[in-house]
């Protein structure tokens, strides 16, 4: 029995490296493998009479026969990654080397419950398959990247905040999904599938240690150490948002603790900072002066940003230095080689992400001996459905 289950794993493990390799022969595999070159030309068997990989021409003559070179086949199935979060809803249909054959989005509005979005995710999945002339049969699974708190071993939505509809409390998302559509299902949160997708599209660089933050309506992070998701006996992934960067600072909304991070670095705080200004009279806060103090929101900041607002700016250059803080303590502790930031706060201007990673490395110990490298991402808004559709294909059994 170990025997047989080594070699699947070995197995598995080659096909994962053919895949992230791209193109590549016998000789580029055999010194990653502790196996004879016997073994290795029976699995490399195995996996070309499965149609799992296929032959893909010569490489370079070493002084003999060219090598043939492999790679995965992109047609032997497919997968289907799902994001779901406050603003809007992500569906990306992906092939076995996560090639995006087609991306979707769709606003989740005070209408989106959850009988409504299982609907709409039903409808456009077999659209997609009708367009792509799929049948149910090809798709291996679909990975489900939500906005926490989750039971990820139950697929259970359990109870988000600031969801704009009703509903969205103990929701059983991955057994709505099996029983209207037809394909297995697994659930883990954004955070996670966003880090797993970041991850993958950098492969070429081999990065092991890797923290995701998002920052946004809340904050949440993920971390990956030699290339697994970190994960917690329980599934809190807005935990970084408590945080605490000031004992004696505020609360957001009158919940969790007092001075942490979310307070200081949130859609939310820093509409509720404009309005406090804005009622004590600070000038030139908004352009508007008809608008009142308590109609300040959000995208009426970020227009006042575009404008190159100096006064908007610095309401929410003074929110980055707070998240260049947060970022610098979990740096300090994990280590990574890369932190991948992303949310509309991260996007709102260029010079909070510039102040945010500015902190932060002023506050990294051992800098500039250990320098960590910085990203926007390169999957960005795709990032979390990517890596939803990954995680189910890293589960699949080959």
């Amino acid at each position: 029995m170990d025997i047989a289950l080594n070699r699947l794993t070995t197995k598995k493990a080659l096909y994962e490296r053919i895949a992230k390799q791209g193109t590549v022969s016998k000789g580029d595999l055999m010194p990653l493998f502790d196996i004879k070159t016997s073994t290795m030309n029976r699995l490399i068997d195995e996996l070309l009479s499965e149609k799992l990989i296929i032959e893909s021409g010569f490489g370079p003559s070493n002084g003999g026969r060219k090598p043939i070179l492999f790679r995965i086949n992109p047609s032997w199935g497919y997968f289907f990654g799902l994001e779901i979060s406050r603003f809007y809803s992500t569906l990306g249909l992906y092939d076995m080397a996560m090639n995006p054959m087609s991306i979707t989005r769709w606003r989740m509005d005070e209408d989106m419950t959850p009988e409504k979005f299982i609907k709409q995710a039903a409808t456009t999945i077999r659209s997609l398959l009708l367009d792509h002339k799929l049948t149910i049969e090809r798709i291996k699974g679909i990975g489900i990247g939500a906005v926490g708190p989750l039971d990820r071993d139950a697929g259970i939505i359990l109870n988000p905040l600031y969801f704009p509809a009703k509903g969205w409390m103990n929701v059983p998302i991955c057994k709505l999904i099996e029983e209207q559509i037809g394909i297995m299902a697994k659930l883990d949160n954004g955070a996670n599938t966003a880090l797993l997708g970041e991850n993958w599209a950098m492969r070429e660089s081999q990065l092991q240690h890797m923290l995701y933050v998002h920052a946004g309506v809340s904050l949440r992070s993920s971390m990956m150490s030699y290339g697994h998701i970190v994960h917690g006996s329980v599934d809190r992934e807005g935990s970084i948002g408590q945080m605490i960067i000031q004992t004696d600072g505020p609360r957001l909304h009158d919940k969790g603790n007092y001075g942490a991070l979310e307070a200081y670095v949130s859609v939310q705080a820093i509409e509720r900072k404009a309005q406090s200004e804005a009622k004590l009279g600070r000038v030139g806060l908004i352009s508007r002066s008809a608008v009142r103090p308590e109609d300040i929101r959000y995208d009426l900041l970020l227009s006042e940003l575009a404008l190159e607002n100096p006064v908007t700016l610095e309401l929410f250059l003074k929110s980055a230095r707070h998240l260049g803080i947060g970022l610098a303590n979990l740096i300090n502790i994990f280590h990574p080689e890369c932190i991948v930031l992303g949310g509309t706060l991260i996007n709102s201007h260029e010079s909070f992400y510039r102040t945010a990673i500015e902190v932060a490395i002023d506050n990294t110990y051992h800098y500039p001996e250990y320098t960590p490298h910085f990203s926007k991402g390169i999957l960005r808004e795709d990032a979390v459905a990517t890596g939803a559709a990954l995680m189910m294909w890293r589960d699949m059994s080959v």
